[in-house]
């Protein structure tokens, strides 16, 4: 009975909208520069070698993964893992390898908000799920006649527990704002950058950052539609 809320449209397809938007921007600008091969020919993996060595990251380790920008670091075993994309010889690859040893960086120097973001992962994820399904099976209950007081007190803590979901996502964007940010240094400190291919690696690592806004604003269009039901509803 709720799927078909009117109201959630209303504060849900602004955010879908924008991530559709986002995750063009992401593809449109890693099609382009993963077409342009890097002045110095360097790979992914030469890339990752050269930027450890010089930020002082050579405890961390290199990893193939599969699937496509699936690229990642893991601050557990200390690897970065770099999709196929990401090894070859271009500036996209450059853009995302180094936006990885950002993360490392980070994790090296122990930044606040990405052990903030560790702190919260495990709550973040049972929000996520458990707390939407509690959400609706409150106000299912709330409908019904003797468990309305129950009803609302199972979706508030549904609510509550999604806010945490919600909270890893605006967390998330220091983290990765930051990540960028030292890639971009990490280059050009280390002269693997012309002046042409730095302006492809910003662009390339703008268009990413531009999805982590994009999934933080689907996860506050949601709670706040599930506050104004809890509220309609309480009334």
């Amino acid at each position: 009975m709720f799927v078909f809320d009117p109201l959630y449209f209303l504060f849900a397809l602004p955010a879908m909208l924008f991530a559709m938007w986002a995750q063009f921007r992401v593809k449109s600008a890693y099609n382009k520069w993963s077409q342009v091969r890097g002045a110095r020919s360097l790979n992914g993996f030469d890339v990752a070698r050269t930027l450890m060595e010089n930020e002082g990251l050579q405890h961390v380790k290199v990893e193939r993964i599969d699937g496509m920008l699936t690229d990642h670091y893991d601050p557990r075993d200390k690897v970065i893992r770099l999709s196929e994309g990401s090894i070859q010889p271009s500036v996209a690859a450059m853009a995302i390898v180094a936006h990885e040893l950002g993360h490392a960086a980070q994790d090296k120097e122990g930044y606040f908000w990405l052990r903030a973001r560790a702190s919260i992962v495990g709550i973040a994820n049972l929000g996520s799920n458990l707390g939407t399904i509690l959400f609706f099976v409150g106000l299912l209950l709330a409908s019904l006649v003797g468990q309305g007081e129950l009803g609302y007190n199972i979706a508030i803590a549904g609510v509550v527990l999604f806010s945490a979901a919600v909270a890893f996502t605006l967390v998330t964007l220091p983290v990765e704002f930051n990540a960028s940010s030292r890639a971009k240094v990490m280059l050009e400190r280390s002269g693997l950058v012309s002046t042409s291919e730095a302006a492809g690696v910003n662009a390339v690592l703008q268009a990413a950052a531009l999805t982590y806004v994009a999934a933080a604003a689907q996860a506050i269009a949601q709670l706040l539609y599930f506050i104004t039901i809890l509220m309609r509803r309480r009334d």
